[in-house]
Order: C-alpha cells, then structure tokens, then sequence
C-alpha cells in the first residue's frame, strides 16, 4: 500500500473532450456543465475531498480539444500514472484524461510559457458529412486554399492581433505571436492550422472566419495585411466561425520540457 505523501503533489493532466453539450472550459458559478466543472466532481468523488483543478486553456462553449492542461493539488498515494484511469471512470464518456504526470509545486499552467496548436475544420460540400458534423463547420462553396495560404502567411509573427479578437476582449494587452498557420485540404475537409504563444478571446475562430472569406473570393490575401494593421475589429468584415469547427490539439509546456 503506497503511503500518503506529507505534502501534496501537484499534477499534470492532459485532456480531451467534445466540447459540443459544455459552455466552456472554464467553471461558472452555478454550473457544473463545464469541462472544469466535471473535472472538480471528478477528483472530489475520486478523492474524498472537494478538489479544483486550474486550467491552461479556457476553451470557449463549443470547442473541442484533443490535450487541454489543467492542474491539481492532491495528497492522495494514488500512482501519478493511474490518475487518467481512475478519473475516467469518474467522467461522463465526452471527456477523457489522456495523461497525468507530477510538476513542481509551484507550477502554474498560465503562468508560464505555452505554445499551444489550434485546428479549424472546414466540410468543404454542399452537404453536411452527419459524421464529422460535430466537428466541422459546413461550407457549400469553392474554397481557394492557396489564396487562403497566401493570406495567412501575412499573420505569422508578432503583431497587434486587436483586428482578430473579439470586442468583448479584457485582455490587457492584445499584442500576440504567431509562430505558424497553414491551410490544408484532404479530400472534402479543409483544416487550418494555427501554432503560437497564446491566443486572444475569438482569436483563432475570428482568423479561420476571415480566411474562408480570401478562399471564396470576398477578400483578397493583400486585404489580410490591412485589416491586420488597422488594429480595428470593426475594420475587419471576416466572421467570427462556427465554434464547433475549432479544436485545441495540443499544448507544449516550453520550461518543463527544459527541466
């Protein structure tokens, strides 16, 4: 029998979840239909004592994710690799700890740096695929990836992102860097993929809406440089896409990977 620790470890989960029945990541007050809201029931029923998690990404309602981050304070001599096992059987069957590992105790996942790699899916036909329906945004229409291609090269980089976010934003900078973004097509399914150091609230779908609007001929790939620089969301005609389209896929932890 593995003895209680004196102090609590901190751990590490990787999740995934199908964000299409959650309004959100991030818990709300009076509502536990929330990914972090099923997490706290999770842990709390698995260990015997009310437990919150602190998350990484606060997805927005509607957002899937492949490796969401969260992390948690627990004195319990459960192995820290028999936490993903344990608390799924705690989870409802949309969402899945796919990983857990010990970090230092003063870790904090938005306290330090990520780059996170987001993916928005496009069902390029005229009707829907009812498979990937959950997870795609329909578009019945000619999509030109390689204007989509020239467009998003514009982005990539450090720069004022204030033209891709939304109003509502309460960040207190809006200054972001993004490191990668390409548009791909297999098939029917058209993804762009976006890879940076954080994102602003919108940001990514606001970038995916703008981006289809240069594939079907609404604006052209120079006009991305404009409204970039315009720092001015009102100043960008692109729509705000579908949220079941966007999926987080992964989270890369820069200092622990150094430690």
């Amino acid at each position: 029998m593995n003895k209680a620790p004196d102090q609590p470890r901190r751990i590490l989960i990787y999740v995934a979840y199908d964000g299409t029945d959650y309004h959100g990541f991030a818990r709300l007050k009076d509502d536990q239909q929330t990914i972090e809201g099923q997490l706290d029931l999770a842990l709390t029923a698995l260990l015997g004592r009310k437990t919150e998690v602190t998350g990484t990404s606060r997805t927005d309602s509607g957002v899937h994710a492949l490796a969401n981050a969260a992390v948690f304070d627990s004195y319990s001599s459960i192995p820290v690799g028999n936490f993903p096992d344990a608390l799924n059987t705690k989870l409802p069957p949309d969402i899945r700890v796919r990983k857990a590992v010990q970090v230092p105790a003063d870790f904090h996942p938005r306290h330090t740096t990520t780059l996170k790699t987001y993916r928005y899916e496009i069902d390029n036909e005229r009707i829907a695929d009812p498979l990937r329906s959950r997870y795609s945004m329909l578009a019945g229409y000619d999509l030109d990836t390689d204007r989509m291609n020239e467009a998003a090269a514009k982005l990539i980089g450090r720069h004022d992102f204030r033209s891709f976010c939304s109003v509502h934003t309460q960040a207190s900078t809006t200054v972001r860097e993004i490191t990668a973004i390409s548009v791909s097509r297999e098939d029917t399914r058209v993804f762009i993929t976006v890879k940076g150091y954080g994102f602003l609230y919108n940001m990514v779908r606001i970038i995916a809406g703008t981006l289809i609007d240069v594939g079907r001929g609404r604006l052209a790939p120079d006009d991305v440089a404009d409204i970039l620089y315009a720092v001015d969301r009102t100043r960008n005609p692109g729509p705000t896409a579908d949220a079941k389209g966007l999926t987080l896929m992964g989270i890369d932890f820069l200092e622990l990977e150094e430690k």
